[in-house]
């Protein structure tokens, strides 16, 4: 067989292969991973917030671990879990807004440790004991980029 032919009949193939496909395949696939992205990301701006015992609205988080000080309902957000989280050298604390599907894995529990690493998208939040990241809170910008939109083929 030619690589000519060869090529012929592998993309013949694949043709065959994606004609047998049903149409909705791709939009459920892609709605799947857009919920299972949902559910362990958020912005930046919705997702952490200053403590009441912090001044100001910062959203700069420090990389390092943090204390779980406070588990709560988050006010005005259906199925998410609001962590109030202080430095492990008590220096500050703030507030992260996480879906609650986030923690469906693992539940955080009060005076948990989490480490918090910064990366060039956000910060990624993780059980410090495992190392085990459950929740990314991205730049807005990122966030906005990730959303999906309906493509038309």
């Amino acid at each position: 067989m030619t690589i000519s032919s060869l090529f012929r009949a592998v993309c013949l193939a694949l043709a065959a292969a994606a004609c047998a496909l049903p149409a909705q395949a791709g939009s459920s696939a892609a709605s799947s991973a857009s919920s299972a992205g949902a559910a362990s990301s958020g912005s930046i701006s919705d997702s952490i917030g200053a403590s009441s015992d912090s001044s100001g609205d910062d959203k700069k988080v420090a990389a390092g671990e943090y204390r779980v000080i406070d588990i709560a309902q988050a006010p005005g957000k259906r199925e998410t879990t609001r962590l109030t989280l202080r430095a492990a050298n008590g220096a500050r604390a703030f507030t992260l807004d996480v879906p609650d599907r986030a923690l469906a894995q693992r539940a955080v529990r009060k005076d948990e440790l989490i480490r918090v690493n910064e990366r060039d998208y956000g910060y990624e939040f993780a059980h410090a004991d495992t190392r085990q990241s459950f929740f990314l809170a991205l730049q807005d910008g990122w966030y906005r980029d990730l959303a999906s939109h309906k493509v038309a083929i």
